[in-house]
C-alpha cells in the first residue's frame, strides 16, 4: 500500500459527531422500508496482499462504510492495482430475527467483490457502485458467523470508474476500493416483497408488486385509504392529488403488506416530459415549462471520499444549493446510496443523472478538439472492446434499475463530453426502453449522434446565441442565459424569480418556475448614447425621432449662444 503522508486531509463538522462504534446505522433501503435491519457497520478485520491466497493475519482495523483511502477508514491509504483486500468479521443473529430467509446486504463495493460465509462461497459482484445480496440463510450456524470479502479493484479502464484516478488533481480525485456504503442484515418470510416498480403521472401510480402472493393491500399512510388487489400491479389515484415539485415536494406514503410480509413505500406524482410551447421545445415538469437551475454535483467529501460522515452531508448539501436559488443538481459522474435520493425526494430538489463513464480518457480527443470544431465522430467505432462496452451497460442498466422510483431524478446522462462513447444511439434506445418516463441526454457536450431528448451543449469559451429548436436546449455547466460572454452578476430578488446583469447595462428577469423570460436591452444610439437613456424607448421610429430631436435642442442652443 502507498503512504499519503504528504496529504493534509481536511475533516467536516459532521465526522465530529458520528457514531464511530456503528456509523452510518440508518435504515439504507427508504424506498422499501421493512421492520427488519441489523446493521453491520463498525470495525472490521482488514488487511491487503499481493498473492493469491487468503491471508491467516489480519494486522489492521477498518471503520465499514469507508473505503481505505479516507481518514474516515482509519487506514489513510491508497491500494496499488495488483493488490488484493480482505474484510472480515463475525456476528451473531439476535433470538427471534430470523423469519424464514436471511439476505446479507451490501450497498456497494468498489470494484469485484467475492462474498464467503463461514468459508462458503456465497456469490460475486462486479459493479462498483450499485448493490447486492446473498441469501446466507443455508450456511448461518448457531451462535458466532464469519463473513468473508475479497476485493480487486485496480480503476481498470474497461470498467465504470468516473473520476477516480491514482495521481489525483485537476478533475481528478482519490480513488476509491472496497466498501463504501452500508453493510447489514435483512430477515425476510418465504415469498417476500423482493422489490416495488412505481411509475407515476399527474393523478395516479402504477404500482408493481414483486412477490410469489397474491392476496395485497396498499394503505396511503397519510390519509387512510386502502386498495385491495390480486394481480401482480394495482393503479393507485389518491384523492385531491398533488403533484411533486422542488418547491413543493410532496410525497405519498404507502404500506404494502401480503398474507406474511409488509413493507413501507412511497411515491410522488409527477411528470417530466419534452413538449412543445409556441416555436420551441421545452423541459416540462407536470406539463408546465420549468427552468432545471443546477450544479454540478460530484459527491466527493474531504473525510470519507465517497461518502460524508452522516447522512446529514448530503442534507446540508441539499438545503445549502437550494437557499442559493438552485433546483437542480446534476449528479455527475457517480452513483449515490439511496438516502441521498431519498432527500432529494423529501427537501425537494431535481436530480440529473449522469452514468458512471468507462473507457480511457484523451484530452486532445474528448476534450481539445470538440472544444474548438470537431463536435461530431462516428462513435460505431470507438472504445471497441467487448468487456468495457458490456461492463457499461450492465450497470447503466443496474443504476436505472436502482433509481427507478425516485421522483426527484428527472434525467439521465449517458454519455458526458464523449468520455467512453460508444454506439450511442443504441444505448439510448436501450435505456429509453427501460425507462421511459425520463429526458434521456445520450451524449451531452458534443459527439451527438441521432437519438437523444435534449440538444446538449457544453459552451466554455464563447458566448452563445439560444436559438429555437426542436429539443430543449440544455446548457450544461453554464448560466443558460444567451450572452454568456456579456454575464456581470446575477441574484434572486423574491422566490422564483432570477434577475441576470449583462455588460452594457442589458438584463433577463426569469421565472424560474416556468422558464419564462423578460429581455431588456440597451443599445447605444447613433448619437450622444450616453444621453439616450433619459428618453428610451424600444420602438424604432421613436428612438431615432428622440435622437433627432435631441440634436436639434443643442443645435438651437448653439445657435442661440452665437447670436447672443
Amino acid at each position: 500500500m502507498k503512504s499519503n503522508d504528504t496529504i493534509y486531509t481536511l475533516t467536516t463538522e459532521f465526522s465530529e459527531n458520528m457514531d464511530k462504534s456503528c456509523p452510518w446505522n440508518v435504515y439504507p433501503r427508504p424506498q422499501l422500508k421493512r421492520d427488519s435491519f441489523l446493521c453491520l457497520n463498525g470495525l472490521w478485520d482488514f488487511t491487503v496482499s499481493d498473492g493469491n491466497e487468503i491471508p491467516k493475519n489480519f494486522n489492521q482495523k477498518i471503520l465499514v462504510p469507508f473505503p481505505p483511502e479516507s481518514e474516515l477508514s482509519g487506514i489513510n491509504k491508497g491500494i496499488d492495482k495488483h493488490e488484493t483486500l480482505y474484510y472480515r468479521r463475525t456476528f451473531s443473529v439476535p433470538d427471534g430475527f430470523i423469519k424464514d430467509r436471511l439476505l446479507l446486504r451490501f450497498g456497494a463495493v468498489d470494484r469485484f467483490a467475492r462474498l464467503y460465509v463461514n468459508n462458503v462461497e456465497m456469490g460475486v459482484h462486479s459493479c462498483g457502485y450499485t448493490p447486492f445480496f446473498a441469501d446466507i440463510t443455508d450456511v448461518i450456524q448457531d451462535g458466532e458467523n464469519e463473513i468473508l470479502l475479497e476485493v480487486k479493484d485496480g480503476t481498470s479502464h474497461l470498467y465504470p470508474y468516473g473520476k477516480q484516478k491514482k495521481k489525483r488533481g485537476g478533475m481528478w480525485y482519490t480513488e476509491v476500493s472496497g466498501i463504501w456504503q452500508t453493510v447489514w442484515l435483512e430477515s425476510v418470510p418465504d415469498g417476500y416483497i423482493e422489490n416495488v416498480k412505481i411509475t407515476p403521472s399527474l393523478t395516479s401510480a402504477k404500482i408493481e408488486v414483486f412477490t410469489k402472493k397474491k392476496c395485497k393491500s396498499l394503505t396511503l399512510i397519510d390519509t387512510g385509504e386502502v386498495f385491495c388487489f390480486d394481480g401482480n400491479e394495482i393503479t393507485v389515484s389518491p384523492k385531491n392529488p398533488q403533484n411533486w415539485t422542488p418547491e413543493s415536494p410532496y410525497l405519498y406514503r404507502a404500506l404494502i403488506e401480503t398474507e406474511n410480509d409488509s413493507v413501507e413505500t412511497y411515491f410522488a406524482l409527477r411528470t417530466v416530459t419534452a413538449e412543445r410551447v409556441g416555436k420551441n421545445t421545452r423541459l416540462c415538469l407536470n406539463g408546465k415549462p420549468y427552468l432545471f437551475n443546477g450544479l454540478l454535483d460530484q459527491g466527493y467529501f474531504p473525510d470519507g471520499i465517497f461518502l460524508p460522515a452522516t447522512e446529514k452531508g448530503y442534507e446540508k448539501d441539499i438545503l445549502f444549493a437550494k437557499s442559493l436559488g438552485f433546483n437542480t443538481l446534476r449528479k455527475h459522474i457517480k452513483l449515490e446510496p439511496p438516502i441521498f435520493y431519498y432527500l432529494c425526494d423529501k427537501l425537494g430538489i431535481a436530480v440529473f443523472q449522469d452514468m458512471v463513464n468507462n473507457g480511457k480518457y484523451s484530452f486532445i480527443r474528448d476534450t481539445a478538439l470538440p472544444t474548438l470544431f470537431m463536435k461530431r465522430k462516428n462513435d460505431t467505432r470507438s472504445h471497441k472492446s467487448i468487456t468495457q462496452r458490456e461492463a457499461f451497460l450492465r450497470c447503466a442498466k443496474e443504476t436505472v434499475n436502482a433509481l427507478y422510483n425516485y421522483p426527484s431524478v428527472v434525467y439521465y446522462t449517458l454519455f458526458n463530453e464523449g468520455w467512453g462513447q460508444f454506439e450511442a444511439d443504441g444505448a439510448y434506445a436501450l435505456i429509453k426502453s427501460m425507462d421511459s418516463t425520463r429526458i434521456i441526454d445520450a451524449t451531452s457536450g458534443w459527439f451527438w449522434e441521432s437519438k437523444t431528448d435534449v440538444q446538449s451543449e457544453h459552451i466554455y469559451f464563447r458566448p452563445i446565441k439560444l436559438s429555437s429548436a426542436d429539443k430543449p436546449l440544455v446548457l450544461s455547466l453554464l448560466e443558460p442565459l444567451g450572452e454568456e460572454g456579456n454575464y456581470t452578476k446575477h441574484y434572486f430578488p423574491k422566490d422564483g424569480e432570477m434577475k441576470v446583469f449583462l455588460k452594457g447595462g442589458s438584463s433577463l428577469l426569469v421565472n424560474t418556475k416556468t422558464g419564462e423570460a423578460v429581455f431588456e436591452i440597451l443599445e447605444r444610439r447613433p448619437l450622444l448614447s450616453d444621453m439616450v437613456k433619459l428618453h428610451y424607448n424600444p420602438t424604432k421610429w421613436w428612438t431615432i425621432f428622440s435622437d433627432v430631436f435631441a440634436v436639434c435642442l443643442i443645435l438651437i442652443t448653439i445657435t442661440g449662444m452665437v447670436m447672443v
